[in-house]
């Protein structure tokens, strides 16, 4: 039986969100946990990119995750907002690297549609499929955890279809 287990991150500097699921065949997946790092508004940048960078490596040595499922960047009208969320992405990076885990990228769109079948779909119907998907009582919050678990269970969905011959 082979188990492998994924931490999505969905990257924010006030607040990043993080969830680790367990696959194994045969059996149905299983959040291990799933949160999210925040990091005090009106903090120095490079103060609150260190708390994260802390926070994933703890997270990382608890968790032993054997992969990373990271959002991709989409920018929609604050470019600001998005430059900060970029080097909070490459910390997370960083970390991932550092700990030699394999990392995947995917966009917002691509998490969606592989979830919901809609690429455009909202937080709520999100964190239902999520809730589903894990068979769980009760939908994850914040919508910044149940979006890391979105991007793990993207993560396995698209490797599973990468390798079936």
């Amino acid at each position: 039986m082979s188990t492998r287990k994924v931490l999505g991150i969905d990257p924010g500097t006030g607040i990043c969100g993080f969830g680790v699921v367990k696959f194994t065949t045969h059996k149905p997946a299983r959040m291990v946990t799933a949160g999210v790092i925040t990091t005090p508004a009106h903090t120095p940048l490079e103060d609150r990119l260190l708390d994260i960078y802390e926070s994933l490596n703890q997270i990382i040595a608890e968790t032993e995750p054997d992969e990373v499922s990271i959002e991709k960047l989409y920018f929609n009208q604050n470019i600001t907002t998005g430059i900060t969320v970029a080097e909070a992405r490459g910390v997370c990076i960083l970390v991932a690297k550092q700990h030699n885990l394999p990392i995947a990228e995917y966009t917002p769109l691509q998490i969606k549609q592989t979830l919901t079948g809609y690429g455009r779909a909202k937080k709520k119907d999100m964190q239902e499929a999520v809730r589903q998907y894990l068979e769980m009582k009760e939908v994850v919050k914040p919508d910044d955890a149940a979006d890391a678990l979105a991007a793990a269970i993207t993560h396995a969905l698209m490797t599973r279809i990468q390798y079936r011959d």
